[in-house]
């Protein structure tokens, strides 16, 4: 396992890591998570991820009994959590001062922690104004409720925003961005926010690296019952493979499974060994039901070495979606 430093900070995460969205709570139970976690850790996974939405709190919940069962040194760990969806109230919500706040003793005392390293907004808020928001988290860093704060989902314009209002108040600015990017989504990653790397030293922490299980290849030939799409609680996830557009990623997951083949890895292990060439992605967040899962997704760093010039132009043949400014970001 190889750290990256988080953007410009000092911070070194894990290039690969683990996260919890869709699993704790909601597919499996406590005694799986840690089994899950420990593999990761064994791996030298370092960074976990949470968010205060996740299965209501109760991810959070689980993952912070599992790290009181281990023996696990807390300054060896990166723990993040996010703050947006926190219950259904009409505070419980957004990126107000009030619930940022109350969000984040919530989220810790799940967590049974004094702080987090990492806290993220989960989203932009359009009806709380900015520079509420900036202060806000700024100030949970100055008050050691978290080290470091950043974004998830913002426009690279709404970063810039943030971080501009912070410097030039004497606050804390954003570090880092957790965007969605795979194979199939790129234009935000690659194109977008390729000035903030530059300007800004941004940090990215990226989510669905295989596209919520298209890159795995496990629906090529259609829905198993016992995957994430055939789950009642996320039909909504189901839509993506569905209709003409569905149907075009899943071509393209095929044709992974053939460059896989020919590497001798599986399409899970080839989409996370992609999203790792890219220099900007800081880690990568992997999910897994069980921990065969997590450790076969650890075998996509014996793979990325493989991606030659020649496997990775291959791979954008396939995909056929370079976005613009692709020659602007792979070289700065």
């Amino acid at each position: 396992m190889e750290y990256r430093h988080l953007g410009r900070s000092g911070l070194k995460v894990s290039e690969l890591s683990f996260g919890s969205w869709v699993t704790f709570g909601d597919q499996f139970g406590e005694d799986t998570a840690l089994a899950c976690m420990q593999a990761a850790y064994d791996a030298g996974v370092n960074f976990f991820d949470n968010a205060e939405a996740y299965a209501q709190g109760e991810s959070e919940t689980i993952m912070g009994r599992i790290l009181q069962r281990t023996e696990w040194q807390r300054s060896d760990l990166v723990i993040s959590t996010k703050i947006f969806w926190g219950g259904e109230g009409p505070n419980d919500r957004g990126l107000s001062r009030k619930h940022i706040m109350e969000g984040m003793n919530a989220s810790l005392d799940r967590l049974q922690m004094d702080y987090v390293d990492l806290v993220f907004c989960h989203r932009p808020d359009l009806h709380t104004p900015m520079e509420e928001t900036v202060r806000a988290m700024s100030d949970t860093v100055t008050s050691g409720m978290a080290f470091y704060w950043g974004t998830s989902e913002w426009s690279a314009e709404q970063i810039r925003h943030a971080h501009l209002f912070a410097t030039a108040n004497g606050l804390v600015p954003p570090t880092m961005e957790q965007p969605q990017y795979n194979l199939l989504t790129r234009d935000r990653v690659e194109a977008e926010y390729a000035p903030l790397y530059r300007d800004l030293g941004l940090g990215t922490t990226i989510w669905s690296p295989l596209a919520s299980g298209i890159l795995t290849g496990k629906y090529n030939d259609g829905i198993p019952d016992d995957s994430r799409l055939g789950h009642p609680k996320y039909t909504w996830l189901k839509r993506i493979v569905e209709g003409e557009a569905g149907q075009k990623k899943l071509a393209v997951a095929r044709g992974l499974a053939e460059v896989a083949g020919d590497l001798g890895c599986t399409t899970s292990q080839l989409a996370l060994a992609w999203c790792l060439k890219n220099p900007h992605v800081s880690t990568v967040i992997t999910g897994a039901s069980r921990p065969e899962q997590v450790t076969e997704n650890m075998g996509a760093l014996e793979v990325a070495p493989k991606l030659t010039d020649e496997v990775m132009a291959r791979i954008e043949e396939l995909a056929g979606n370079k976005p613009a400014a692709e020659a602007d970001w792979r070289g700065m």
